[in-house]
């Protein structure tokens, strides 16, 4: 029994691969073109964050001052973003069987990470600013800032049309959104200081727009948490899937030892144990298994373990 599963797992991955090459070929086109994204935002927000903090540091503006920090740990984020679609690409070794693509999910957490410490240190400077409010110069920290929005919206809208199943791609627009908002607020603080003269304003939009960022930083830590420790992916009902096969392909007792996750958010994997009815064709019902999964639940990638007796792994092994 146990060298007819490995002959057949064995088929399976010789075909598994032929099949990605032709199946994925599309898969491989987008992240092509994510990758391409992920560079020109790169390259204006590294280019922009110079003219900005320059800007902050000549008026005095907090909001200008942080937002060019902002852009800064961005425009690393990025290139890192676009070393990991670079990365991504490498095939599998004998070391790393299951390639590189994980890399992206571990670069969308640090990201995540590192934008929830921007926000925490944008915190902290205002509370100092507001309880001492330095001059501010508002003429030249709104044009400084009206130009800043413009680079911000031209990342946003070349990031905009990635995949947004990447946690990477997601990351990479979290912070362009992040630089977006951060330049609106300095724009608003840059207005009402020109016509009220209240410089407190400056570290108070500074503040809200961390607190905007900091929702958004933990939302993209925990999904990307949540790849990296191989939990379920959202999408998938890891008990209904068993009682799909079990109902839904011919021969199969029970299915248990069931295990289901993502490789970066978007390419989910499974391997479970397929108890099956005495003289049912294990080879038929494997191909079943793994169609079945493909066409109805988004898992590509399965591995299958057919037993027709006791499970290998022993009685704990049969429960959910």
């Amino acid at each position: 029994m146990s060298g007819h599963h490995d002959h057949h797992d064995h088929h399976d991955h010789a075909h598994g691969h032929e099949g990605h090459s032709h199946g994925g070929h599309s898969h491989d086109h987008a992240e092509g073109a994510d990758k391409t994204r992920v560079f020109i935002a790169a390259l204006l927000t590294g280019g922009f964050m110079v003219a900005e903090a320059i800007g902050g540091l000549v008026t005095g503006s907090l909001a200008l001052i942080a937002d060019a920090g902002h852009m800064l740990t961005d425009s690393i984020a990025l290139w890192l973003a676009w070393f990991a679609f670079r990365l991504a690409e490498r095939p599998a070794t004998m070391r790393m069987t299951y390639g590189f693509g994980r890399v992206k999910t571990l670069v969308a957490y640090t990201n995540g990470i590192t934008i929830f410490a921007i926000a925490v240190w944008i915190c902290y400077e205002a509370v100092l600013r507001f309880m001492n409010p330095p001059p501010v110069l508002a003429g030249p920290m709104f044009w400084v800032a009206v130009l800043g929005l413009v680079v911000n919206i031209a990342g946003f809208l070349v990031l905009h049309g990635g995949d947004r199943n990447s946690l990477n791609m997601r990351g990479a627009l979290v912070h362009v959104i992040g630089d977006m908002l951060g330049s609106v607020a300095a724009i608003a603080a840059a207005i009402i200081i020109l016509l009220t003269g209240w410089t407190p304003i400056d570290p108070i939009l500074s503040v809200l727009v961390a607190l905007l960022i900091l929702s958004t930083a933990w939302r993209l830590m925990k999904e990307a948490a949540h790849v990296l420790l191989e939990g379920v992916p959202a999408n998938v009902d890891r008990d209904a899937v068993a009682k799909d096969i079990e109902s839904g392909v011919k021969g199969v007792r029970e299915v248990h030892h069931m295990h289901v996750w993502s490789m970066d958010g978007s390419r989910n994997m499974a391997t479970l144990h397929a108890c099956l009815n005495d003289g049912a064709d294990a080879f038929g019902v494997v191909t079943a298994i793994k169609q079945r999964l493909a066409s109805r639940h988004g898992i590509g990638h399965a591995t299958v373990e057919v037993e027709y007796g006791a499970c290998a792994d022993g009685s704990a092994a049969h429960r959910h």
